[in-house]
């Protein structure tokens, strides 16, 4: 009898418990029912400007690559051949969403870049031409605006508040498949992806397709909370890695675009990299965090403001920097002309500094790195780090317009500063937070026979027209 009742009991509270998950599963009905009228599909054309070219998916020109991040928009030629009088037009499709009622809706830049012709379609199969107000490739926003009153549109929620694992719902037109809702959960907040400086995205594993690109992404309040731009992808297809666009990002973009026509971000001229923790050992920080500056462009408000090479940038304009990726954001949205206290760590110490924020102008190609020829003095034999040096002369060290430094004249094969190249000037070597300017080859190799076996440092290095900083762990046994 026990027995009987014991198991009747197990069986009681199993039912119980699958009853309650089935109440705690989510259900997407109600987010589709009263946001899906707002989303559109978004149709281009687009006149071939060469005879017989074929149309191209952007991302697509080299399959080799085996891992890539990819813009998703598929791009067909029109129905049957091209005749040979008129040109020929290739057509795209995308997704976009209505921001107001009276017809300005938001997609991806690239969904409408190069467009003769934007359609946007809704779910009631009404088709209306559109015009672009403006489009921002850095963020891959663009605003456009159908002649229209009275039309469903969204509503925008905080992505500040998103919590990784929540689950959030996609509608789009995946391949053309018009009002396509799939559902997920947030993987990750504040990715930084390659060549994307000034977007935080929201990763997720909702599925998103080819034809997704400019559909909202909305949580489970029904509040547009990013808009979908890239996968992480082999194939070209879904592979569980998508991207969004938070939507604060893009709401301060279309303000822009609607006031301006243009989008108009901070810039302060330096150079940066990541803080890694070898790099935060020998600068004598508690952590790897901030931003390393490399080099700072002359005349810049950086450079104005007293910002130094070597310095390491904790916050910017009362902003924390955690990684050396927020801080082109931070300073990008940073209206130019205002005034930004920026907080460094030199030599060991915090120091704050007041700085005027510039304007970025178009993206400007960087300079060849090429080793310029040198003249080295009387070869040294290898150090600590392996490596051979050599003094400059006065005539190099005024064509490099620096003060002084050592040129690297070989690397040995089991150098432990294997990441230095041949060519390199070591201008700088840091240890414990300690700032030492290189002059001599007796001095470095003075330098290098009092530090301990396995002391961390970090040498700057000039490497052509820039500047980097190179983290050795370890240093071989005096000898």
């Amino acid at each position: 009898m026990r027995t009987m009742r014991a198991l009747a009991a197990l069986w009681l509270a199993a039912f119980c418990l699958a009853a309650q998950a089935q109440r705690e599963l989510p259900d997407f009905t109600r987010v589709v029912e009263e946001q899906g009228n707002a989303v559109v599909n978004i149709s281009t054309t687009q006149a071939v400007r060469r005879s017989g070219a074929l149309p191209q998916v952007p991302g697509m020109e080299d399959e080799e690559v085996l891992e890539f991040f990819r813009r998703f928009i598929p791009r067909q030629p029109g129905p049957g051949q091209p005749a040979p009088g008129p040109r020929p037009e290739s057509r795209s499709l995308g997704s976009g969403f209505v921001i107001s009622q009276d017809g300005y809706v938001l997609t991806n830049a690239h969904v409408v870049e190069g467009a003769d012709e934007i359609t946007v379609k809704f779910t009631d199969k009404r088709e209306l031409k559109a015009k672009v107000i403006g489009a921002d490739k850095r963020t891959d926003i663009a605003l456009i605006k159908i002649d229209a009153t009275g039309l469903p549109a969204v509503r925008f929620g905080d992505p500040s508040k998103l919590k990784v694992g929540e689950w959030v719902v996609a509608i789009g037109s995946p391949f053309g498949f018009e009002n396509t809702v799939t559902a997920g959960i947030v993987s990750a907040k504040g990715r930084s992806l390659p060549q994307e400086n000034f977007v935080p995205f929201i990763q997720t594993d909702v599925a998103i397709n080819p034809g997704n690109s400019g559909g909202p992404l909305f949580n489970m309040r029904g509040e547009v909370v990013g808009i979908n731009s890239q996968i992480y992808s082999r194939t070209g297809g879904f592979m569980g890695l998508s991207f969004a666009i938070p939507a604060d990002v893009a709401l301060d973009v279309q303000k822009q675009l609607k006031e301006k026509g243009r989008v108009a971000r901070g810039r302060i001229g330096v150079v940066i990299q990541e803080v890694t923790r070898d790099l935060a050992t020998s600068f004598g920080l508690d952590k790897p965090r901030g931003a390393l500056v490399n080099s700072v462009e002359k005349g810049s408000p950086a450079d104005k403001a007293g910002v130094e090479a070597t310095d390491i940038i904790l916050s910017f304009d009362g902003k924390t920097v955690d990684a050396s990726s927020d801080l082109p954001r931070i300073v990008g949205s940073t209206r130019p002309g205002s005034t930004s206290t920026v907080e460094v760590w030199r030599k060991g110490a915090a120091k704050k500094l007041s700085l005027t924020v510039g304007e970025l102008q178009e993206d400007r190609v960087a300079s060849a790195d090429k080793p310029r020829p040198q003249k080295p003095a009387e070869a040294q034999p290898a150090n600590r780090l392996g490596i051979v040096v050599a003094e400059l002369s006065a005539e190099q060290k005024k064509e490099m317009k620096i003060p002084g430094g050592l040129v690297v004249t070989e690397v040995k094969p089991d150098a432990r500063a294997s990441d230095v190249r041949k060519g390199d000037v070591l201008l700088t070597l840091v240890h414990k937070g300690q700032h030492t300017e290189l002059k001599s080859v007796d001095q470095f190799n003075k330098l290098l026979a009092g530090l301990d076996k396995n002391a961390v440092i970090t040498l700057q290095v000039k490497r052509g027209e820039t500047m980097a900083f190179v983290t050795i762990s370890g240093l071989t046994d005096k000898g």
